[in-house]
């Protein structure tokens, strides 16, 4: 098959099977005109690597299980992957906690809100608007990964300019965050864009985001919770800025 065989074939973008090759992960016979050529054996392995993606597993990670998987011992892929899945259960966990956590403190502060009585005159610090007490909140930023990971916050800048979801899943994800970040107000900001909307839609954006980072990884997101206002911060590398555009809208 030809890459845009292939591509049809399995529902992958051609870029992404271009990305496998240059990583390792799905080697290419070539042509006498130099065109990509697969075998069968291509398909199945695009769908052991899909499956690997969809555990949330990155593609270091999914290049030593194919070595483990090609020596055939169905016996050794288990044994190499369980800790692995293990691993992600623990990172999962820790990221519902999370949102889990920021979901309480939403819920908490629109009970709040529903409590305070309604004033003819403007807010000020006194009608306690924000807060049970007389003090402004502060703002919160909601983490999407442990605080063990620190040393990897700026992994985005280096992780491939590749996405593992279908044709059809991208254009999903689009209209997802097309939807979610209706009306927002766009700045400017190095790398990247900033999004402010209503603090109600925290949580929908913050699951989504999570979900972007498993199959996306080069896009940054950093979310900043300022009273009635969410600020969603969005970065990719230069090679991104034409998918982030284009997820997530012009700048104003």
């Amino acid at each position: 098959m030809r890459i845009s065989q292939l591509a049809e074939h399995c529902g992958v973008p051609a870029t992404t099977l271009r990305f496998y090759e240059s990583a390792g992960l799905l080697p290419a016979d070539r042509s006498p005109a130099g065109y990509r050529l697969y075998g069968e054996d291509a398909v199945e392995r695009l769908a052991f690597i899909g499956a690997a993606k969809h555990l949330g597993l990155p593609l270091e990670e999914i290049s030593q299980l194919l070595a483990v998987w090609e020596s055939g011992a169905c016996a050794d892929v288990k044994a190499d992957l369980r800790p692995r899945v293990e691993a992600r259960i623990a990172d999962a966990e820790v990221r519902a906690a999370e949102l889990a956590s920021f979901t309480a403190t939403l819920h908490r502060a629109l009970d709040h809100l529903d409590a305070l009585p309604d004033r003819p005159g403007r807010c000020d610090p006194e009608c306690g608007f924000l807060t049970p007490t007389a003090h402004r909140a502060r703002p919160v930023d909601v983490p999407l990964s442990r605080s063990s990971q620190a040393a990897d916050a700026e992994r985005w800048r280096t992780a491939p300019v590749a996405c593992s979801l279908s044709a059809d899943g991208i254009g999903e994800r689009t209209t997802q965050w097309q939807q979610l970040t209706g009306g927002a107000v766009r700045k400017a900001i190095p790398d990247g864009l900033r999004l402010s909307l209503p603090a109600s839609r925290a949580g929908d954006v913050a699951a989504l985001a999570a979900a972007e980072q498993q199959c996306c990884p080069f896009f940054d997101f950093r979310l900043h919770l300022d009273g009635r206002l969410l600020h969603l911060e969005v970065r990719a590398p230069a090679d991104g800025s034409g998918l982030l555009a284009e997820w997530f809208g012009p700048i104003d």
